[in-house]
């Protein structure tokens, strides 16, 4: 995600509940959980037995992958460099870059380097700045490791970039193209030879982008706050955009999620409690869309931002299919959407809200999946209950309802009914008496233990300043710019309880400052974790996003570039595994079955520290992937091997 353009680091929670800083020093001052970020687990904390997870896969079963008891790659060094570093008997090879065809039959532009492609070009290429990804197998229900589908996200975009002459002469073409630039392809993989490749053309094959029509569901549809007057129903949106991370359901589909869409709405007349709470400013983030598509200027389409910060859901195996914004899992800043599957059958979606001081959710179904009903589980993420976490000081925690008429979420406080509990889903965590987070992103559950999460709250600058909650034994730094991984454990190890234990898993750090800078990570230093997720073999992955105005400065000097670790809860050993090219973001990971393929995703290479490239020097800071033939620097999906063939990671 990025980091200055957009205002995902500004603090719009002004309520008085408690802050995870003010918990932890309780916690540690009664007991040591950090081991080398396997204490809990020694301590007893959580259950050191793996237990079988009912598979996501609908109607097959995986190949077994044998559980991962060491990590046997060499790290690789910090690096500063404009490449992509694997360790030795690795390779990394482009796939699919931005401004490459999608594959739609009949409509496969080339890319030009000079940034000249048109709107329409764009709408069927790949989008910029890839961030979260599944793979998907082909067929249907197969676990085929060899030919897939890949559902990636292209967040936002750089304008001095996609536009031969950046942002200058702003016109209607030009908020056009960085309309299509964004929101999500589906594209066709196959392994063929020695090296995968993007099939083209492809039946499966599609963009999705800020004018695709999307239907809304769930409590939210149809409500008077959906309502436009291009859709007096409220029923219909036209498109996502800011699609940060994601999540995969056992049915099949993919889960993109709406962050910072909040960056691109301006509001010129008084802002409203929603503005507020949700970051909306008087002028927009810099991407001037307000300017030609009214859309979003709230101050002619008042209900137009209600009908952003969604979940949405996505059938890659039907190109013809519309994409569904699924309002019961709520309306934030959503980072991800992590799937688990509880004993019962029903099914929970774990959410972190990133901004500065908000809050973790997860959703429980009413339904229960059918294994072998596809069609039935397609309404499961419209019936349920969306819960907020709140952390305390005895470890232990507990999930509050986000349910109209109870903790105060009753028509006197504002909430008229469910849909606007789930329209204003931050002021009704606040209500409830959440634990304010720093910035919660993505959140990964354990392959063989689906009660166990991990989360990766990237950072918190603010922690400590102008009144904000201050430092703590776990935390003694009065600015936390390195950021953490906490975890917890459902009780009754039951995804659907309402009360959980945590521990601290890592403070990130840099080892060569004095005192708790240095962190606590046992292994490989990082700072600003970000992408969170595990290998079915049980390699959790860690991905970092350090802004690049801070890259390589101050506390961060000396630390590379942004990369890619691998860790075993277990140990808690913490291995670097990959370093990207300069400017970029690591995000995004899929494995396929057999976890002897991985797609990494290369976000921003080249971004300077404004985030928006000087249109005269578009290889000011990267020529990746292109190198000195290439116009500019361009996002990619990578694919990463062992050259034996093996298992990734071991």
């Amino acid at each position: 995600m990025s980091k200055l353009i957009k205002t995902d680091d500004s603090i719009v929670n002004s309520s008085d509940n408690r802050a995870f800083s003010d918990l932890v020093s309780a916690q540690l001052s009664r007991r040591s959980l950090l081991k080398g970020g396997a204490g809990a687990v020694a301590a007893g904390l959580f259950s050191p037995l793996f237990a079988p997870l009912a598979g996501l896969a609908e109607a097959a079963t995986p190949a077994p992958v044998a559980r991962a008891v060491a990590l046997a790659f060499e790290p690789v060094p910090i690096a500063v460099r404009d490449s992509v570093v694997v360790p030795d008997g690795y390779t990394a090879e482009v796939l699919y870059a931005w401004g490459d065809p999608t594959g739609i039959r009949g409509r496969m532009p080339a890319f030009k380097p000079d940034a000249s492609n048109t709107a329409a070009e764009q709408a069927v290429q790949a989008g910029m700045h890839h961030d979260g990804m599944a793979y998907f197998a082909l067929p249907f229900g197969a676990q085929s490791s060899r030919r897939g589908l890949l559902a990636i996200n292209h967040e936002y975009i750089d304008d001095g970039l996609l536009h031969p002459d950046g942002m200058k002469d702003w016109s209607e073409a030009k908020v056009a193209k960085a309309q299509a630039a964004v929101g999500v392809s589906v594209i066709e993989v196959e392994h063929a030879g020695d090296n995968w490749r993007v099939v083209r053309p492809s039946s499966f094959a599609r963009r999705i982008t800020a004018q695709t029509p999307c239907d809304i569901a769930g409590p939210a549809r149809g409500h008077a706050l959906m309502r436009t007057e291009a859709d007096p129903k409220g029923t219909t949106v036209l498109g996502t955009f800011n699609n940060c991370a994601n999540g995969q359901t056992p049915w099949g589909t993919y889960l993109t999620c709406e962050e910072n869409w909040s960056d691109f709405f301006a509001n010129n007349g008084t802002l409203t409690e929603d503005d507020k709470r949700y970051g909306i400013k008087a002028q927009d983030a810099g991407y001037r869309w307000s300017e030609r598509d009214f859309r979003f200027d709230r101050q002619v389409t008042p209900n137009e931002p209600y009908r952003f910060g969604w979940v949405v859901e996505i059938d890659p195996y039907d190109a013809k299919s519309r994409p569904v914004k699924r309002t019961a899992l709520g309306r934030v800043k959503h980072e991800g959407a992590t799937v688990s599957l509880a004993p019962d059958g029903r099914v929970v979606v774990y959410m972190g809200d990133d901004q500065r001081f908000e809050y973790i959710y997860k959703f429980v179904s009413s339904g229960k999946y059918k294994p072998h009903d596809r069609k039935a589980n397609r309404t499961l993420l419209d019936q349920g209950t969306l819960y907020v976490a709140r952390f305390d000081d005895d470890n232990g925690g507990r999930w509050l309802p986000l349910v109209h008429g109870q903790h105060g979420l009753t028509a006197d406080n504002g909430f008229r009914d469910q849909a606007e509990v789930l329209i204003h889903t931050r002021r009704a965590a606040d209500k409830v008496g959440a634990t304010k987070m720093d910035r919660p992103e993505w959140i990964a559950v354990h392959p063989e233990r689906p009660w166990e999460l991990y989360c990766t709250l990237t950072n918190n600058s603010e922690r400590g300043t102008d009144g904000k909650p201050g430092t703590d034994a776990a935390n003694p730094r009065a600015k936390n710019i390195f950021g953490h991984i906490i975890r917890w454990q459902e009780a009754g190890n039951d995804p659907t309880s309402d009360s959980f234990k945590w521990d601290l898993f890592a403070l990130a750090g840099n080892p060569t400052l004095d005192g708790a800078s240095k962190g606590t990570v046992n292994g490989d230093a990082f700072g600003s974790p970000d992408g969170l997720k595990f290998s079915s073999n049980g390699i959790l992955w860690i991905q970092t996003d350090v802004s690049t105005s801070t890259l390589n400065q101050k506390e961060y000097a000396n630390m590379g570039n942004n990369q890619m670790l691998a860790t075993l809860p277990e140990t808690g050993q913490v291995r670097r595994f990959l370093t990207g090219p300069n400017g970029c973001e690591i995000t995004g990971l899929a494995f396929t079955p057999d976890n002897r393929t991985l797609f990494v995703n290369i976000q921003h290479p080249g971004e300077t520290s404004s985030e928006r490239s000087d249109p005269a020097q578009p290889k000011a800071v990267s020529s990746w992937p292109d190198g000195d033939a290439g116009g500019r620097p361009r996002s990619a999906t990578v694919v990463i091997r062992r050259r034996d063939g093996g298992v990734i990671g071991v």
